[in-house]
């Protein structure tokens, strides 16, 4: 807990500092106490009279010595409102990179240890609860050593298919034919299956699945994949409703009925005030709020109105003279005044930037609790100029001598990949090409990016909505013809399942894979655990092309994923901030991405501070674990390494873009 103390070092600010040092060790509170004596800084805070506490950035006392008891009250940890009578069900959801996964798992820590049995859930395909709790996940409850109470669950796509595949068979009737069971295996070995028996698991937490535990917390993914998966219920119900006959993408329909009643109770579940919050988690950042501002919105229509707002990573310079800390407040401070109006009617909840990564128990504890987490003895030590590392101009540069190509930027949410895919897409038009720039993410922020047409630039984006349109006016415009009324009815109405949205994306991405064999194309990929599962899809479409096309001679097939394995046609960037998560998160997607035969071209490492000089207390903290992870990267971790400064204006539009990848006689032009 982080203790400020102004005044000019008179007795009576070294007896409240005494006080507060010996109250603390009583109570077994660790305090960190920060005596703050420049005139400046104490007139920034508003403070007329010394010795004057702080704490978070309220000032809790001002002039002359505070009792005992004032200081008693002042070490109470003070917890979130979410934490203040919460709900069974907890979900937390916002854009990639806010501090979901932190914010949740504090949370249920917290829960935890005060008695509750807490179950931990996480829907991201690629979560690193593992990491920060060192647990192994898997898809049954798991024990978190150290934390009696707590356990956690990760729902692994994989596993989840399996499962719902061997429940649907199981369903069919005892007399059905090899042959039967054949044709329903292979029904449901696409892309479809994963995501229904992925939602199947999750709705059976909330239809009391998890009786045993008092609390699910649902640490999920990044927002356009969470929007997705709450709005299944309500879609599978319709679809179960309205569908009483024939097969769907996933199987005999029997095998779905049988999950109709689980779904009716995920929906009314998540509807329900009493039993469901949603913890809408943001940062001091426009674009994080404009986004969480939408998700209510979306969450309200499909009737989670029970929301709350937590604003993490709030920064405060400690002191007016360090220009980049400064800075870093001052666009903080920006984005909270011009919070959006759905967004200022929710309750909400402020957690300071910390100086340690939330990772261990006791980093968890120190995110939301008043236990100091311990720094670690380097952050002290001065800090070495930061090795000379290429930006973004050096690989457009690299990027632009091929003369066209894939070119797919690819990480976790949060890390800065629409920013890195609209400069590189600029970087290429300025060095003369043609360019598509277009993205796969539900959220999509590239036109907010851009802010501006350029000349040599198609911007777009994978539209599910539209893409399922365009898909079904296919599919019926091809079987139709041969088929009567009846039959075109319930075509169409096997076409109305969820899962032909995931189909009809696949289907577009493919298209655009295919269009850099003629011009560049820049890709602005979903989160990982999204992108991973679109992968999952492109594979599977790679298998049954080859089983189809096997023993047809000379015929010679090229699919989409031997593109991507193509190094000579796709280049593969991978997109990361300076900490040890993101950066841990980093090298498994690579992982992920070497076992289906895709080789990363570079890494790009967004938003480094170490070069920039701050000699902020908690921000040289924090650098001092930046500069052990830029060493991990050298080591071996990377192939090629390009840096993105942190930016005091923040890159939007084209003139900001345009400056990450400037070189010298470049052309473009924007029109607004």
């Amino acid at each position: 807990m982080e203790i400020r103390v102004l005044g000019s070092g008179c007795s009576k600010c070294r007896s409240t500092i005494a006080l507060i040092e010996r109250t603390a060790q009583a109570a077994g509170v660790e305090v960190e106490i920060v005596k703050v004596e420049s005139p400046d800084e104490i007139r920034r805070l508003s403070v007329h009279a010394t010795p004057a506490v702080v704490i978070g950035e309220k000032i809790v006392h001002s002039g002359g010595i505070p009792s005992h008891e004032m200081v008693q009250g002042w070490l109470k940890p003070d917890l979130p409102g979410f934490l203040k009578m919460p709900t069974r069900y907890l979900f937390f959801t916002g854009k990639g990179g806010v501090g979901k996964t932190s914010l949740s798992t504090a949370a249920a820590l917290a829960l935890a240890d005060a008695g509750e049995a807490v179950l931990l859930v996480s829907t991201d395909a690629a979560s690193n609860l593992d990491e920060m709790l060192g647990v192994e996940l898997r898809n049954t409850p798991v024990p978190v050593p150290g934390a009696r109470g707590l356990s956690v669950l990760n729902i692994d796509p994989d596993n989840a298919a399996e499962s719902y595949r061997r429940r649907v068979l199981a369903q069919m009737d005892i007399d059905a034919s090899e042959a039967e069971r054949a044709n329903v295996r292979e029904q449901l070995s696409g892309a479809c299956t994963t995501e229904i028996a992925s939602f199947d698991e999750f709705a059976s937490l909330l239809s009391d699945g998890a009786g045993a535990f008092d609390h699910i917390v649902f640490d999920t993914a990044p927002t356009g994949h969470t929007l997705r998966l709450l709005s299944l219920p309500k879609a599978w119900s319709g679809f179960l409703q309205d569908n009483d006959r024939g097969a769907s993408c996933l199987g005999p329909h029997s095998g779905l009925k049988m999950q109709e009643e689980r779904f009716k109770d995920a929906l009314d579940a998540l509807g329900d005030p009493a039993r469901t919050t949603v913890v809408l988690v943001t940062r001091p950042d426009m674009g994080a709020m404009a986004e969480a501002a939408r998700t209510s919105e979306e969450l309200r229509a499909l009737g989670l109105g029970n929301q709350r707002l937590a604003i993490n990573g709030v920064f405060h310079a400690s002191e007016s003279t360090d220009a980049v800390a400064c800075a870093i407040e001052a666009l903080g401070q920006r984005a909270l005044a011009q919070m959006p109006q759905p967004l200022r009617a929710l309750p909400q909840d402020s957690v300071p930037l910390r100086a340690f990564d939330t990772v261990g128990l006791p980093a968890l504890r120190a995110l939301l609790g008043t236990t100091a987490a311990p720094v670690p003895p380097e952050a002290a030590m001065p800090l070495e100029p930061a090795p000379p590392l290429q930006g973004l101009d050096a690989l457009a540069d690299e990027l632009a001598v091929a003369g066209r190509g894939l070119i797919m930027v690819m990480g976790k949410g949060g890390v800065g990949k629409t920013t890195v895919a609209a400069a590189l897409a600029l970087g290429l038009v300025q060095r003369g090409k043609t360019v598509h720039l277009s993205t796969t993410d539900p959220a999509a922020h590239l036109v907010g990016t851009l802010d501006g047409d350029v000349p040599g630039l198609h911007v777009d984006r994978i539209d599910p909505k539209v893409e399922t349109q365009r898909y079904v006016d296919k599919i019926m415009a091809a079987r139709s013809p041969g088929l009567d009324a009846q039959e075109q009815a319930l075509l169409r109405e096997d076409l109305r399942s969820p899962c032909t949205e995931e189909v009809a994306v696949f289907h577009a991405f493919s298209r655009i894979v295919g269009e850099a064999r003629t011009a560049f194309v820049v890709l602005d990929t979903a989160p990982t655990g999204h992108s991973l599962l679109l992968m999952d899809a492109t594979g599977a479409y790679h298998r049954q092309m080859v089983r189809e096309f096997e023993g047809q001679g000379s015929m010679r097939i090229v699919t989409p994923l031997m593109r991507l394995q193509d190094a000579a046609y796709t280049r593969i960037i991978l997109v990361t901030l300076p900490e040890i998560t993101p950066i841990s998160q980093a090298a498994a997607l690579q992982e992920d991405l070497r076992r289906a035969g895709i080789e990363p071209y570079a890494w790009v490492l967004n938003k480094s501070v170490l070069a920039a000089g701050t000699h902020d207390p908690l921000l040289a903290t924090r650098l001092a674990g930046e500069r052990r992870q830029m060493q991990r990267m050298s080591n071996g971790l990377a192939k090629r390494i390009f840096t993105l400064a942190w930016l005091i204006r923040p890159p939007i539009g084209f003139t900001e873009l345009s400056g990450l990848v400037a070189k010298e006689g470049a052309v473009a032009t924007a029109h607004p």
